[in-house]
Parts: C-alpha cells; structure tokens; sequence
C-alpha cells in the first residue's frame, strides 16, 4: 500500500473545530482497474472514495458507511463502501455514453445523494438528499447542514495523470456541542482554500498542515491506512444462491452448464457447477434436519 493512502486527524487548540486530511492513490487505482471507466466516472469515484474515508473517520463504531449517487442521467450509480477501519471499495454503472469532460449533474442528471450507516449493533440509518450543488463537495456540505446541523467544509482534490495519479481533502467541521464562534471557522475555512493540489498531493501530510495552519496551534494525531478490501468470498455467493428458488437455478444449471456468480466491485469469478450445487443443498438439508431436532 502506498505511504499517500492515510487519513490524519487533527484537532485545533484554540478553537472548538476539528479537522481530517486524507491522501489515496492504490486504494483508487484498486477500485478502477479491472472497469473500463471514462475519465470523468474515474474521477467522480476519486472523489467518494475521498469523501466516504473522511466520513468514515467521524464514525464512533464499529460498522460501515456507504456513500453513492444515483441518477437518471447516464451514470446511474456511483458507490463507495467503507469500514471504520478504512478498508474501502466501490463500482459505478453507467446506462449511457459519458462525454469527456462532463460535470457531476451532466452524469448522474437529476439525482440523490444516499449514505447509509450500518453499525455492527445498533440501528441502521440512511440521509438522502437531493444533488443541489453543482460538486461533491457541495453536496456534502449541505448534508451536514440538513442532517447534523453542523457547518462543514469539505476539499476535495484529484489528480488524474497516468503515471501520477491520486486524490486528497480536508474535512473541517465545528465540534458537536460546543459553542463555535463562525467567525473562527470562517477564518480556518479561508485558510483551508488556499491548498494547492500539488501541495496536497505532494508533500507529507504534517507539512501541508504546517503550511496551511503555521500560525495557529494544531494537534495532528498518528495516521490510519486506507486500504482497498472486498468483502465478497464463495460463502456469500452461496448465501445469495440458497435464497433463489431451485426451479430457476435448475434452469440456470440448464442453459450455461454452471453459474458463474461475478462481483463488480472486485472482479472476481466464483463458479458452481451442478456437483456443487448439490453440496449446497446436501448441507441446507442437513441444517434444516438439526433445527427439526
């Protein structure tokens, strides 16, 4: 894994404000390189995959967060899928041709943005709001106007050369409960627009804080790796497979010989032939028998 794919966080002494610095370059490389993705679709999943690790750090659980936008335009979906511990993946799936170039509203077209939090124990939640503004970013933002009623910045970079490819930003967010006065996180988001994307991208991620915070007093905690993982294996396939009626796998078994059970987020193949579908239903039986007893 790359030394770029961390997440810092970062508390400001002098103010009731904190904030997180996340760089990513193999995590995104891992998620686009098995898909034939335009430019602009590679780019947008650049910018979840920023935005659902600097959304996963404000999870105070164990569990999951998955950020998408989905659409009637010709990018229908757009997922990422992160854990607390910033093991990430994600897929997009189009339904039409993706011009060079195109804009967040001129793919996804009239749209929502979805995050789900999913904790280990403990209620699922899901905030939908509707794609208003005209970046990621700005969606974002008014997420957190509308759900937590909590002012938030977000800064969101990419980079998308061939052989120098990677993404970054900074979330900063006045803390819960504390009186923040706006005109101290103004000043900080003002300080904050001024990173460069060569800066981001580029240097160590204390010495961009350095530069961006040298005049204040700033506690920047050990980094977290972020990490491309799937979650898929054959055991979850065949747990898919037991919930299909048997006539239509019989049917399935039929036309192709086997079936071939693919993941889009990762690529990988996970085939059963009629000798293993046997097996499952050899064990779904032996299980019913020992509930029965």
């Amino acid at each position: 894994m790359s030394h770029s794919d961390q997440i810092h966080r970062y508390l400001f002494e002098n103010y009731a404000v904190r904030g997180e610095l996340v760089t990513v370059s193999e995590t995104w490389r891992e998620i686009i390189k098995d898909h034939d993705y335009p430019q602009p679709v590679q780019k947008l999943l650049a910018e979840l995959l920023v935005a659902t690790s600097l959304l996963t750090a404000t999870l105070k659980f164990d569990g999951d967060i998955t950020v998408q936008l989905q659409g009637d335009g010709p990018l229908a979906l757009a997922v990422i899928n992160g854990t607390n511990n910033q093991q990430m993946r994600g897929v997009a799936r189009m339904q039409g041709k993706i011009e060079p170039g195109s804009s967040l509203k001129q793919m996804v077209g009239k749209g929502y943005l979805v995050i789900t939090i999913t904790p280990s124990q403990g209620e699922r939640y899901q905030g939908v709001v509707g794609l208003e503004g005209d970046t990621l970013a700005a969606c974002l933002e008014d997420y957190f106007m509308r759900s937590e009623q909590l002012p938030t910045r977000l800064y969101i970079h990419t980079r998308c050369d061939i052989e120098n490819s990677g993404a970054g930003g900074i979330l900063l967010q006045v803390l819960p409960a504390q009186n923040a006065d706006s005109n101290d996180f103004d000043h900080l988001a003002t300080l904050t627009s001024t990173l460069k994307t060569e800066e981001l991208l580029g240097l160590p991620a204390r010495d961009v804080l350095w530069r961006l915070y040298n005049q204040e007093e700033v506690t920047v905690y050990d980094p977290q790796p972020i990490s491309f993982h799937c979650s898929c294996s054959r055991q979850r396939c065949a747990e898919v497979l037991n919930t299909l009626p048997a006539d239509e796998i019989d049917q399935l078994l039929q036309e192709d010989g086997h079936i071939d059970m693919h993941c889009d987020y990762c690529g990988s193949h996970y085939i059963y032939d009629v000798v293993d579908i046997a097996a499952l239903r050899n064990d779904n039986a032996g299980n019913s028998s020992e509930c029965i007893h």
